[in-house]
Parts: C-alpha cells; sequence; structure tokens
C-alpha cells in the first residue's frame, strides 16, 4: 500500500492496546514502524537495476523478520520516545506496527515474500489496489478520531473499517473471476492462468488478464453493487516465449536477467507494442483492457554479457485519462 495508509494502519494498531497516558505516543511509534518496512526501495545496485525489484517486498517484508524489524525500529526510535515509553512498551508498539506492513502488502498486487527465506514464492490476494482513497480516508477518519480523543474505540473503529473494506473487496475479485471464467467459456479457451486485479484508486472496475494457450487476453469489468457486471473487450497478444528465441544466450547476464525478469513478473511476458526491445510484464497496463506494459527490461542482444536496464513507460496522457474515466464512472 502506499506509505500513508502504511503508517496510518501501524499507527491504529498501536492505538488498539494503548492506554490514554501513551495513546499519542504509540500512535507516532507504529506509524513510523510500518513505515520502516518500506525503506527497502532504496536498496539495489546502480549496476543492476532487477536487484531493487528483487529486494523491494522481500525480507523486510516477511513474517520471520518482524522481531527484528520492530527491534530496529525501537532502537530508532527510543530517543524519541524514552520520556513517555518504557523500552519494553516502545518494542511492543514498534512490533504492532511494524506487523502490519507485509500484511497489508498481501493485500494489494505484485506480491509479498512472506515467508522468505523459507521460499521465494511471492504472495498477494489482489483485492485491493495499491491506492485506494476510499480506504485511506475511512482509516484517516477513524485514527485521526481515535488519536484527539485518546480511545482505543475509535481505533477499533478502523480496524473494523479496515476488514469491511477488505471483506467488499474480496467479493468483488470473486465476481470478477466468474466473469473471466465466463469470458473464457465464450471463447472456447482454456485457462492456463487467470490474473484478476482492481484498477488504480477504486475497487468497483477491475482488470481481468488470463493466458490460454499461447496467448494473453485482456478485458475489464465494472462492478457496481445491485447491477449486472459491465464488461469491457480487451486485446490478445502473444506470450513472449523467451528461453526459445534467446535460446543462443544460454549462460550470459542477458539470458538470466530476462529469467529473473520473468519471475518477478509472474511467467507472463510480452513484447511492448510501441517498444520493440522492452519485455513487459504483461500483467499490469494503465488501462485494464489495454496490453501495453508499465514496465519492462530493455534486452540489447550486442551486450549479452552487461545487466539489462529496467524502464517504466506510464502513458497517462488526455486519452487514456478519458477512457479510464469513462469506464470507472
Amino acid at each position: 500500500m502506499d506509505p500513508v495508509t502504511h503508517g496510518l494502519i501501524g499507527a491504529t494498531a498501536s492505538q488498539s492496546f494503548a492506554d490514554k497516558r501513551s495513546f499519542r505516543v504509540a500512535a507516532f511509534t507504529g506509524l513510523a514502524s510500518a513505515m520502516l518496512a518500506d525503506l527497502d526501495v532504496f536498496l539495489g545496485s546502480a549496476s543492476d537495476p532487477l536487484l531493487n525489484l528483487e529486494l523491494h517486498r522481500q525480507f523486510s517484508h516477511s513474517i520471520v523478520f518482524i522481531p527484528v524489524g520492530a527491534l530496529i525500529a525501537t532502537i530508532l526510535l527510543w530517543w524519541f520516545v524514552k520520556k513517555y515509553l518504557t523500552l519494553k512498551e516502545t518494542y511492543l508498539f514498534s512490533l504492532a506496527g511494524y506487523a502490519t506492513a507485509g500484511l497489508t502488502d498481501y493485500f494489494t498486487s505484485y506480491g509479498v515474500l512472506l515467508l522468505w527465506p523459507f521460499t521465494d514464492t511471492r504472495y498477494s490476494l489482489d483485492i485491493i489496489s495499491v491506492f485506494d482513497p476510499i480506504f485511506t480516508l475511512g482509516v484517516i477518519l477513524f485514527t485521526g478520531m481515535a488519536f484527539y480523543k485518546r480511545k482505543q474505540l475509535f481505533a477499533w473503529l478502523a480496524l473494523g473499517w479496515a476488514a469491511l473494506y477488505l471483506l467488499f473487496g474480496f467479493t468483488q475479485q470473486r465476481k470478477a473471476v466468474e466473469v473471466a471464467r465466463q469470458l473464457a467459456n465464450q471463447n472456447q479457451h482454456e485457462i492456463n492462468q487467470l490474473i484478476v486485479k482492481p484498477t488504480i484508486a477504486n475497487n468497483w472496475l477491475w482488470s481481468i488478464r488470463y493466458v490460454a494457450g499461447d496467448s494473453l487476453y485482456s478485458s475489464g469489468v465494472k462492478l457496481l453493487p445491485f447491477s449486472e457486471p459491465e464488461i469491457f473487450p480487451g486485446e490478445q497478444t502473444a506470450l513472449l516465449n523467451w528461453q526459445k528465441e534467446y535460446e543462443s544466450f544460454r549462460g550470459t547476464t542477458l539470458y538470466n536477467d530476462i529469467a529473473r525478469f520473468s519471475e518477478l513478473s509472474g511467467d507472463v511476458l510480452i513484447r511492448h507494442p510501441n517498444h520493440e526491445q522492452v519485455i513487459g510484464d504483461g500483467r499490469y497496463s494503465m488501462l485494464p483492457i489495454t496490453l501495453s506494459p508499465l514496465w519492462g527490461i530493455e534486452v540489447d542482444t550486442t551486450q549479452p554479457n552487461q545487466h539489462v536496464e529496467f524502464g517504466t513507460y506510464r502513458d497517462a496522457n488526455e486519452e487514456v485519462r478519458e477512457r479510464f474515466l469513462e469506464m470507472l464512472f
């Protein structure tokens, strides 16, 4: 989730068991601890662009690392809060805040290495967008009331709001999955891999991607309460068989980097339609109906022993914005 929501949920977790004396300091401690995990965005190497992607949402978001992350937060925060909290209280509030970091990202897309170092599998529920203003506003309202009045009741209301909204997201996703299966049946496609995610900043316009045969198919669906699903037909493109296409480069840095990016992209690799040398992550695009990847790697076969370049290709021009709003509203 976005840093603000991360921090607020961490603050709420700490507030939920704080007394009036320590209530506001507990909120500050939980907020800072929850945001600490996302400092992994600064980890990486200038010579190896994919390393940053591999480390983001990795060990710092693992369940095993929670006690360690809380200890680091305690050390960093102790000098600011020691007048108000004991060392034990500081650690407990840090623990509550830090524990929310990986778990809240788990509800979004892209994936979290929750069980690192036992497995490198990225887990994600895909039931809420990384940024959802309705969700965040509810958390702000109740967490702010809790902070102002120093009452646990509002902290619990904030957690209740979060739980209800996530439950709504789960039911929306189930509906979108059913629509996806119906579309595949209509087109006589056998789904090999299904990817259903909410689009940015909302929970009623969903992106549907599925792999059938050697192709990737996209579509969008709007799911409003008490209304029939509204389906937006999308595009089709061939999956990139990178193992075959780059077989002659096996053992090189180039080949290994493509393999790494394939793993990070859930093995859904496609050519970028506007950049011939770019291999993109087919799961994400600006619009649910298009197959123009938001990010990818630029492959230079003339330098097989150099790391690939990673780039973003977000094109939020007026036409794209208008089409998104048209589908959304």
